[in-house]
């Protein structure tokens, strides 16, 4: 006999950083902890998947050409407020004039590169249950 029971979710995560090699280290680690991941290296085109396929959270630098962060993380805040609630930045620019009032007006957690694994992954946990 055959379960009707449906198979649960895989959280989704959406990781948008320019550093390819940290990108898809990050989407490594989330697979083996049981996550879905997409890796995006700028934030337009992840922008334009946002807008149409749902996450459970983001993992975004701050600085990336193109789109940078802050302002990937605004868009999604006035098209998608649920979902900038489950962003969390993950940067070696925090101390940068150029984000610190930026990252004064979210509320969101920063993470400073180089980041241990263990903190990412709690903090993941914390903001997809939001």
């Amino acid at each position: 006999m055959e379960s009707n029971a449906s198979i649960p979710r895989k959280r989704h995560v959406l990781i948008v950083d320019d550093n390819v090699q940290l990108a898809h280290f990050f989407e490594e680690i989330l697979k083996l902890h049981g996550y879905d991941a997409t890796v995006f290296l700028d934030g337009a085109e992840a922008l334009k998947y946002a807008s149409v396929n749902p996450a459970d959270a983001v993992i975004c630098d701050l600085q990336m050409p193109g789109l940078e962060g802050d302002l990937f993380y605004a868009t999604i805040e006035r098209v998608n407020s649920p979902l900038a609630r489950r962003f969390i930045f993950v940067t070696g620019r925090a101390d940068d004039e150029r984000y610190q009032k930026f990252l004064r007006t979210v509320e969101v957690p920063v993470l400073r590169k180089p980041v241990p694994v263990e903190l990412l992954l709690a903090q993941i946990e914390r903001v997809t249950k939001l």
